[in-house]
């Protein structure tokens, strides 16, 4: 399964990869800077004592005026070019730094959406059914009544009945009631074969409530984590929705190309309709 270019999970990835590469390009410069150093130490000092500029030279004979000239040059040569690799450090270290401090922005802003996405949850009042709460701003008699109205199945099968309590629920049209069922039943029956329906419709339901960054979070984490979940294809193609209203139109060509090369059959078969709206949609080439 490959991975593809969804903004709040490639980040760390775009920005470790340039400055691997330039450290190891900048280690092979030192060395081939050193190894220069040395020749250019034994042509000079042919008779030296292993060190850098520290020729045997007697008071007597003196160094020979061309030997001199060219001492001088190398010398010359050789600072320049350490200043350029120190300045090439200098501007690689800021560069390094400056990467990690984007960021750390861009995780506390995930961190503080995340936060914000905890409390809007927690601001869930009274309890439309002993399963499922209805949000405070939409707690009037009228939406209690038809919470209160869908009825959890009691086949046995605690999956399947919290999954097809949530389905009902969207069916209704009460998306938040239905996300918190369903993210719900994802979470507790994380090893049921409806663990990747109840994933997948949760962020339909978010797409339905006009909220198609937490969408895009549920779809990729389903996909994700439950690749050969029932629900995965269709989680990419609503990916790719979510990702058009984002605004991110090529990331949502690109979920979709994944889509077809990881799932062939049912992007071909059962999805195939989708598919080819998804791609009108994005403009894809």
């Amino acid at each position: 399964m490959k991975t593809f270019g969804i903004t709040i999970l490639l980040t760390s990835l775009l920005i470790s990869a340039p400055a691997s590469a330039q450290n190891a390009n900048v280690d092979k410069r030192v060395d081939r800077l050193e190894q220069e150093m040395r020749a250019v130490q034994r042509k000079v000092f042919p008779g030296g004592s292993g060190k850098f500029f520290e020729p045997e030279i007697t008071a007597e004979s003196g160094p020979a005026a061309p030997t001199t000239a060219i001492t001088t040059s190398a010398v010359t040569d050789l600072i320049a070019r350490v200043d350029a690799l120190e300045s090439s450090l200098a501007s690689l270290t800021g560069q390094v730094e400056e990467n990690g401090f984007r960021l750390k922005k861009i995780e506390d802003r995930l961190a503080a959406a995340e936060a914000k996405a905890t409390e809007a949850e927690a601001a869930t009042s009274t309890s439309a059914s002993p399963a499922v709460a209805a949000p405070e701003a939409t707690a009037d008699p009228e939406r209690v009544e038809g919470v209160a109205a869908i009825v959890m199945p009691d086949t046995g099968d605690a999956g399947e009945d919290a999954y097809i309590y949530g389905y009902r629920l969207w069916e209704a049209k009460f998306y938040p009631e239905a996300q918190t069922q369903l993210k719900k039943t994802a979470e507790e029956h994380a090893d049921h074969r409806r663990a990747s329906f109840a994933q997948n419709l949760l962020g339909r339901a978010y797409l339905d409530d006009k909220k198609p960054a937490l969408a895009s979070v549920a779809l990729y984490e389903n996909y994700q984590k439950r690749p050969r979940g029932e629900r995965a294809p269709d989680s990419l193609y609503f990916l790719s929705t979510a990702l058009v209203q984002l605004g991110k139109k090529d990331d949502a060509c690109r979920v979709l190309a994944e889509m077809q090369d990881v799932y062939p059959e049912v992007a071909n078969g059962r999805l195939a309709n989708r598919v080819t709206s998804g791609k009108t949609a994005a403009n894809c080439k």
